[in-house]
């Protein structure tokens, strides 16, 4: 016990932490969010069943959240921006809301948005919470991709636009008379994808034939009198979905393109993208940007949600921390790193992974948006006859493994390459052929995790044999840090026919060296200067880096986080706009210095 409790304290007192308990520690949450998404019906005609959840309308009321989701038939509430709870409402659309928004008038009522017809009524609501709502006595015609923002003086606004031709809109509503139509729509913004890398269409901003992306999910936020038109590109099922913003000095423009754009902007690691959102004020008046991750395994419009803190800064320039987005950040408790990467690496990458049986196991990339690049994996056994998986700890999400049954004989044993603490997990269950094309009640997630030094003596670490939540994406700190080099999953019971995976992902400390300097960085705008192609000298012992840009050195608010790599190509800027641009190498013990910020013009 007094040796355990050396290595506890030498370890968590090295990341800042207590060394007692877990409710001494930093609550913290990992991207993508940890709810329980729905089934998706649109698509069941198809037979295809997956969850989804996407185009996120999160608002405060008295001092609670309420987050509305694409095609969820209902919405979830929380008093912290982390712990989610369904409600499921007395009245709903019958194919579930799209594309919704939400603004919170006054602390009075909720108004709501998102009819998956295109057209309707705005509903409203002073008790969210009950899941009772009122709609008003009109219609509003075209209001796919909508939000609602009604400003200080009481003047209510109605932007929308989903399209690769057409730009957002907005028309003016009376609050005051069942939001009827004031005067005519207005035309806001076009993209311009040739003056913007980031909107172009495509994975990586490059596609064979479609030229143009899409401009969609208008959100508004007001913040020092500006008013910052949120829009996202250039499509939902690429990994650098993202969203910008135009400001202007009225809520109906003229809007002129903000400088340092994208704000949200998530395209390499685990979960990708981060468009498609909306920014919230916390009760603390932190600024959080939640936004929409594209997933796209079983299908394109297969999603998750993420959640990144948002800033001004003293230009008046919005832009989120999305550095490090997918590995454990510090929740809205926290009073200074609120949303911050807090240290933890990620201990399973490449990791050996042995599982209890095998049906299928894909490698799934995107080649378009019309086409998967898929390969089945040939069954690979270890020397005394396990059966391999080594896309279990390959750092893709549109990667996965399929069981034989979905029953407790099912295990996924993982031989990380290192010792090293662990504090947390991260379960991304994978939706194989389930059978379940709506929202479900009673579907549960129930399993143990183990962990080991030496693969013989096994402490259990997570216990859900008998839990009754729905984890999909199950996020799971430890109460205490544990030293392991073998984790084991023991399956109990899953939605669906089958036990799928599609990542384990372990976080912690490791107990090596962090990686040295990045060395002989070299980067060159190409002669289409929305692309900037870059190398550098592989550093020992390093998983990947982390490439950091932006308009001045104290604002390199984008990153692309690669692995096993030493070259990049990042195809997302501004033609006409310097960069400054910088690197730092990354491992399972830590985060290299990074290199001198460098300007290329």
């Amino acid at each position: 016990m007094r040796r355990c409790l050396i290595i506890l304290l030498s370890i968590v007192t090295s990341a800042g932490f207590s060394v007692y308990a877990q409710d001494q520690l930093p609550q913290t949450y990992c991207n993508p969010i940890d709810i329980d998404y729905t089934y998706m019906v649109y698509n069941s005609a198809n037979n295809l069943s997956y969850r989804s959840g996407a185009d996120p309308a999160v608002v405060e009321f008295r001092g609670e959240y309420y987050m509305f989701v694409t095609r969820s038939f209902g919405y979830w509430h929380s008093t912290d921006l982390v712990n989610w709870e369904f409600i499921k409402p007395a009245q709903w659309f019958f194919e579930g809301s799209n594309a919704p928004s939400a603004f919170n008038y006054k602390d009075s009522v909720i108004y709501f948005a998102g009819n998956p017809a295109g057209y309707g009524s705005i509903l409203y609501s002073d008790d969210p919470k009950s899941g009772t709502w009122t709609p008003t006595a009109s219609i509003s015609k075209n209001i796919q991709d909508s939000e609602i923002f009604i400003d200080d003086d009481g003047r209510t606004y109605l932007y929308w636009g989903s399209s690769n031709v057409f730009p957002l809109k907005v028309k003016e509503l009376n609050k005051n008379d069942r939001m009827l139509e004031v005067g005519e729509p207005q035309e806001l913004i076009y993209l311009n994808e040739e003056e913007h890398g980031w909107e172009r269409f495509g994975e990586n901003n490059f596609h064979p034939t479609i030229k143009e992306g899409y401009m969609e999910g208008a959100s508004m936020t007001k913040h020092n009198g500006k008013y910052y038109l949120q829009y996202a590109a250039p499509g939902t099922q690429f990994n650098v979905y993202a969203d910008g913003a135009y400001v202007g000095d009225s809520p109906t423009g003229p809007f002129e393109y903000m400088k340092g754009n994208p704000i949200s902007f998530k395209p390499g690691g685990f979960t990708n993208g981060a468009g498609h959102g909306i920014t919230v004020k916390q009760t603390n008046n932190q600024y959080w940007h939640f936004g929409t991750t594209a997933l796209a395994s079983n299908a394109h419009w297969e999603r998750r949600l993420c959640m990144y803190p948002t800033y001004f800064d003293n230009e008046d320039i919005m832009h989120s921390n999305t550095h490090y987005g997918d590995y454990p950040r510090y929740a809205p408790s926290h009073p200074t790193k609120a949303g911050q990467h807090n240290g933890w690496m990620l201990l399973s990458y490449k990791g050996k992974s042995t599982v209890s049986s095998s049906v299928l196991q894909i490698e799934k990339s995107t080649a378009d948006d019309g086409e998967f690049d898929i390969e089945e994996m040939q069954e690979e056994r270890t020397a005394d006859g396990k059966i391999l998986s080594k896309i279990l700890t390959d750092e893709n999400p549109k990667s996965y493994w399929v069981a034989e049954a979905n029953d407790d004989k099912q295990w996924i044993e993982i031989e990380m390459q290192n010792v090293g603490m662990i504090y947390a997990l991260q379960l991304n269950f994978h939706d194989h052929e389930t059978g379940i094309y709506t929202r479900v009640e009673g579907l549960r997630h129930r399993y143990t995790i183990e962990a080991s030094l030496d693969d013989t003596n096994w402490e259990t670490i997570v216990d859900k044999s008998k839990s009754y939540k729905d984890t999909p994406n199950a996020y799971l700190p430890l109460s205490l840090p544990v030293k392991a080099k073998y984790v084991r999953y023991n399956n109990i019971e899953v939605p669906g026919n089958n036990f799928a995976m599609s990542e384990v992902r372990v976080f912690g400390l490791g107990e090596g060296k962090i990686p040295s300097s990045v060395k002989n960085f070299k980067i060159s705008r190409e002669a289409d200067p929305r692309d900037a192609v870059m190398s550098w000298d592989a550093v020992k012992g390093a998983q990947g880096y982390n490439i950091r840009w932006g308009i001045a050195p104290d604002k390199l608010y984008h990153s692309w986080l690669v692995y096993d790599v030493n070259e990049h190509k990042v195809p997302s800027l501004d033609k006409g706009t310097g960069y400054y641009f910088t690197i730092e190498a990354f491992n399972e013990n830590g985060i290299s210095k990074s290199t001198k910020p460098v300007l290329v013009k």
